[in-house]
């Protein structure tokens, strides 16, 4: 099932998401499946459960289409993460978000990250990655953490572009995906 995706400005965004109980309501393989089928209609690499307005702490990666030889297979479904570390040299890069249609800044983020969570399978992993595969996660980590790469920028930087962000908002973007918007005017 494609879920619309929450644009800027939804709540669900800006607010910390809640563990998924391992013997809940939530059926965690299909949900992950589900997520993946909306983030592949959307052409992402990552989407985390906010962002389909759950306020759960689930994310899915898929990385491989943004073609390095280090993403091959990198398929990842990550339930209750915890980053537990994060290393290396900060370095930036250009970030863009589905409920951020359009916009691509540079963030800096450390460049590894040491991270705990639950497959789809409920099996644990304690894992280490860097590079892109790191700053995939840390993206979407962030998103369960109610933080979008909009907040990392400077002050400057989010003055200049909050006009985009005001019409994200209210559904005046072109998109070519399903989207939710939380202003319709």
């Amino acid at each position: 099932m494609i879920y619309p995706i929450y644009a800027y400005g939804s709540p669900v965004l800006k607010k910390e998401a809640r563990d998924i109980e391992k013997d809940g309501d939530v059926d965690v393989k299909q949900l992950a499946e589900d997520m993946f089928e909306t983030m592949y209609a959307a052409s992402g690499v990552g989407l985390a459960g906010p962002q389909i307005g759950l306020d759960l702490r689930i994310f899915v990666v898929d990385a491989e289409p943004m073609d390095e030889e280090n993403l091959q297979g990198f398929k990842k479904v990550f339930i209750n993460a915890q980053i537990l570390e994060e290393t290396g040299d900060d370095w930036g890069f250009e970030e863009g978000c589905l409920s951020i249609p359009n916009i691509r800044e540079e963030v800096i983020r450390p460049e590894k990250v040491k991270i705990n969570y639950f497959d789809e399978n409920w099996e644990e992993h304690t894992e280490e990655f860097d590079g892109l595969a790191a700053r995939v996660i840390q993206h979407e980590y962030d998103h369960i953490d109610g933080i979008l790469f909009t907040d990392h920028l400077s002050a400057f930087k989010k003055r200049l572009l909050k006009g985009k962000l005001v019409n994200i908002s209210k559904g005046k973007v072109k998109h070519d995906y399903k989207m939710k918007f939380p202003v319709r005017k």
